[in-house]
């Protein structure tokens, strides 16, 4: 049976991009966040993207009022009724993950997933905050912007039922992504692989091998990435990276190459967080 309805936990960037693609692919979507101005935030980033595939095309008016039409955003669980799914998006701290799943638990039904879009986090770390419930819960890795990118990364936690597993490809699928299988190891696939080659990009800008632009074009030019690491850093946010790597770092046996390095981190402290703050490895004052 087909997911019709789901809670996004969370009105973020994230949280606004799955509600959206749910929505243009015919699920009602419920974003729950206890700031009213996130909310705002949230569906004018939903009215502006909608509108924007109208005008390229990609979207009728009738199918961006219908989609439109699907969103709805509330401040407390309690208002996400009849959702028969739930997703958390909340910042990558593991401690106010497992305050949400317990909310989670405690507001929807005994057979709805629980399922987290951590990019880091150990999926039973976070299900051990609802020991009843631990065969419903999942990791649901989408990847930014989340109506563009493909993948969904899913991560089954130790006690993850085949159930759960099965059901949350249908849905991904459902929502027109890609679904990958991975296990339960922090950091996953993706950003296991990943968080090291930006972090050796910030490595290699420390010790003077070349200046943050020329790091980029090299790995652009010569290792045909979209977009260098550096840049990239700054697009997910440093602080972001930062988090991750120490999740890494915590869940590796503490092995030293996945320590964030030192000038990430200056920069994170320094407030320099990348695009969100307008200044992070680049300025980004003049566009």
């Amino acid at each position: 049976m087909s997911t019709k309805k789901i809670a996004v936990v969370g009105g973020g960037t994230m949280g606004s991009g799955i509600s959206l693609t749910a929505a243009t692919h015919g699920i009602e979507a419920v974003i729950i966040d206890i700031n009213e101005d996130q909310l705002g935030r949230a569906k004018s980033y939903h009215e502006k993207q909608c509108a924007r595939a109208v005008s390229k095309e990609r979207m009728t008016q009738d199918e961006s009022d219908k989609a439109i039409a699907r969103l709805s955003y509330v401040s407390s669980m309690s208002e996400a009724s009849g959702a028969e799914w739930a997703v958390e998006a909340a910042t990558e701290n593991v401690e106010i993950k497992k305050k949400i799943f317990t909310q989670m638990q405690e507001n929807f039904g005994n057979e709805v997933v629980l399922a987290t879009n951590t990019s880091s986090i150990s999926i039973t770390d976070l299900a051990s905050a609802v020991p009843e419930a631990e065969h419903r819960v999942i990791g649901m890795h989408f990847f930014n912007p989340v109506p563009v990118m493909k993948l969904v990364e899913v991560i089954r936690g130790d006690n993850t039922s085949e159930e759960t597993t099965a059901a949350t490809v249908a849905l991904s699928e459902l929502m027109g992504k890609v679904p990958v299988l991975a296990n339960d190891f922090a950091g996953f696939v993706s950003n296991r692989v990943l968080m090291p080659m930006i972090n050796e990009a910030f490595h290699a800008w420390s010790d003077g091998v070349a200046e943050p632009k020329d790091i980029d074009s090299i790995m652009k030019l010569g290792c045909a990435f979209p977009m260098g690491p550096l840049r990239l850093a700054d697009y997910i946010g440093l602080d972001v990276c930062r988090d991750i790597m120490m999740v890494m770092y915590k869940g590796l046996n503490q092995n030293e190459k996945y320590l964030p390095n030192e000038k990430l981190v200056a920069l994170v402290e320094a407030g320099s967080l990348g695009d969100k703050s307008g200044q992070g490895v680049y300025n980004y004052d003049k566009g």
